[in-house]
């Protein structure tokens, strides 16, 4: 990767993939960026040019970085074991009742590890740990446990 000092305007950060496919990002100075990429055979012919605000440039490092920068994604292992973060919110079915009713490991295989409610964390709650709406659950599993917990918590 190259950087290049644009005056008056941000830096420009250069990439070739693996590919061979060129690609830059413009860091603009009042935060957006302009991600291009270029043709394959004239790298000097623009194919995309995108300008994305601040907001969106942080959700697109969420993307392509989930394992070090997602809110969602906490870690990835080897072992085929995800964990994730899964919001619960006030319309949830799950709304005050308690963890044991959502049948959560039988189901799906998954844990709830802990769930974080306000500033609060609280590490291995039972099945009689009641949820409520804005509580986020920590959960580990497999891909397909912890999408399929994610829809049953997603349940209105």
């Amino acid at each position: 990767m190259s950087s290049t000092p644009l005056p008056g305007i941000g830096v420009r950060y250069d990439l070739t993939t693996r590919e061979q496919r060129p690609l830059s990002v413009v860091a603009h100075r009042d935060g957006s960026r302009t991600l291009s990429a270029y043709r394959k055979d004239d790298p000097d012919a623009c194919a995309l040019s995108v300008r994305l605000t601040s907001g969106e440039a942080e959700a697109l490092i969420d993307a392509l970085m989930p394992a070090h920068h997602s809110p969602s994604l906490l870690s990835t292992t080897e072992l085929g074991l995800v964990a994730e973060r899964v919001e619960l919110s006030a319309a949830s079915h799950w709304n005050g009742r308690v963890l044991g009713e959502t049948r959560m490991r039988t189901e799906t295989g998954v844990s709830i590890v802990a769930v974080l409610r306000r500033a609060e964390a609280i590490p291995s709650p039972g099945p009689d740990f009641r949820l409520a709406g804005g509580d986020t659950l920590i959960v580990i599993g497999t891909r397909e446990g912890v999408e399929a917990a994610a829809a049953i918590l997603g349940r209105e």
